[in-house]
């Protein structure tokens, strides 16, 4: 298997003190390389008589090679190190996020208007015209992310109280990318029951919930029952993030290769929520020939071993009612998609779909796939990573699509709306951008939030989702 490049998920920085020798710092320096430390920063801390003090910032593979590293440094001659500080904890201390005011109070005019007595006459005349909850509070903003802490990143069922570093990072990303207000509520619940009592209970504070790392079957579920008692839109990123981001994607990969969505022949690997999801919204944008895959081969409507979900799956896919391993889905394919689990996939495998190929192997960090082990004719290839070319990151739509939903004050989210976030986040990407390494653009591309909001607030004014007070 191909290494796994340094990451900045994995950066310490070293407290060293350098006897002030000719050559001290090179040793240092070349045993961090040979380590496989990405070097990213020396700064010179402090001195005293034959010292030098300075902190070395590396980034490592993982926590292992962290140790390695910081162990290749204490081994250099006329080197000390004195302390190993974990970048990532420091930046996480006291939490990311926190609630900032938006008018000052210094005066008991600002008190009396802020607070009581003035306070009250806008409560009275929300209770007297509830939807004026949406021009004078924080509701028109705000979004909940909501979860159980159920199957957080790759790590699984790990609590609530795991799960908050990820909802505090989530929060700080609506409000970075989309000056969406976001808040973690991370519960302790058993069931579906809990949950959705929770949704119901907290939606009036909110515009929008985005429901996150809850496992699957429970998300599906927890989804539609919040859906159907609730006015405002709900979303489970997971789900329909990543699906809004790989239809994107797609398109413009079968472009690169001039082809449309409606020509290809997908096959599908994982049909957790993030792949169930695929599968609807592809079919919804006129994919008619997918292949899903589990574990134990292709989902076809023969199978005795289906769950009501993946049971859904069958009776919307393969066309062909091929039957078999998942080495037999891969054969004539033009797309995989894999949504599963590092190294699942044999190179081989690819070898046997068409050419020109197009692989998006999702899994995170290790793809099902390593990009450096694919045959030649793979044209196009995605992964989760920020290391390679064609990143699928579901912080390309979640702040737009939000954004749009609150300027719109939405009332629901469907397939429709998820298709015009799609459409919009493949349009960014020009004709004289497209190419093999650039088929959907960067977080970090200005357009981005714009576009997708644009696209959401006109498709759900035009569906009629929005209130009726708010249609322009």
């Amino acid at each position: 298997m191909s290494e796994i490049s340094p990451s900045a998920g994995y950066t310490q920085t070293l407290r060293c003190e350098l006897q002030q020798q000719p050559g001290t710092l090179g040793r240092l320096t070349s045993a961090i390389g040979e380590a496989g430390g990405d070097l990213e920063a020396l700064e010179i801390v402090g001195h005293r008589k034959g010292i030098v003090i300075r902190d070395v910032s590396v980034m490592a593979r993982d926590e292992a090679h962290a140790r390695q590293i910081a162990a290749a440094a204490r081994a250099v001659a006329g080197v000390e190190v004195v302390g190993v500080t974990d970048r990532i904890f420091e930046q996480h201390r006291n939490g990311k996020i926190s609630v900032r005011s938006n008018i000052r109070v210094r005066t008991r005019d600002d008190l009396a208007m802020a607070y009581t007595p003035g306070v009250g006459r806008v409560s009275q005349a929300i209770a007297d015209d509830a939807e004026l909850v949406w021009d004078y509070t924080i509701r028109g903003n705000a979004v909940a992310v909501l979860t159980d802490g159920t199957a957080v990143l790759g790590l699984g069922d790990i609590g609530p109280e795991a799960a908050l570093p990820v909802m505090e990072g989530k929060a700080l990303l609506f409000k970075e990318f989309a000056d969406i207000d976001a808040f973690p509520i991370c519960v302790n619940a058993s069931s579906a029951d809990e949950l959705v009592a929770v949704g119901r209970a907290i939606a009036p504070t909110f515009g929008g919930i985005n429901l996150e790392d809850i496992a699957s079957p429970r998300c599906f579920e927890v989804e539609d029952r919040l859906k159907e008692a609730l006015d405002i839109p709900v979303f489970h990123d997971d789900q329909h993030g990543t699906a809004v981001v790989v239809m994107a994607a797609l398109t413009n990969a079968a472009r690169s290769v001039g082809k449309s969505l409606e020509q290809l022949r997908i096959v599908m690997l994982g049909m957790g929520a993030a792949g169930v999801a695929c599968v609807e919204l592809l079919n919804h944008a006129g994919v008619a020939d997918i292949i899903g895959c589990d574990r134990r081969g292709i989902i076809h409507r023969g199978r005795d071993d289906l769950d009501d979900v993946k049971r859904a799956v069958a009776n919307k896919t393969n066309r062909g009612h091929r039957t078999g391993d998942t080495a037999e889905a891969f054969r004539d394919a033009d797309v995989f998609i894999g949504l599963s689990g590092p190294n699942t996939v044999d190179p081989d495998w690819v070898a046997a779909m068409g050419d020109p190929a197009i692989v998006f192997a999702l899994a995170n960090p290790v793809p099902e796939v390593m990009p450096e082990r694919l045959p030649p004719n793979v044209a196009v290839v995605a992964t989760g990573r920020s290391d390679y070319p064609n990143q699928i990151n579901n912080v390309l739509v979640f702040p737009g699509m939000f954004r749009g939903l609150l300027d719109a004050r939405a009332t629901r989210v469907d397939l429709d709306t998820e298709r015009a976030a799609a459409e919009a986040l493949a349009d960014i990407v020009t004709d004289d951008e497209l190419s093999s390494d650039y088929v959907i653009p960067s977080p970090f591309d200005e357009r981005v939030v714009p576009a997708i909001a644009r696209a959401v607030r006109s498709q759900v004014t035009g569906a009629g989702a929005a209130r009726k007070d708010n249609i322009a």
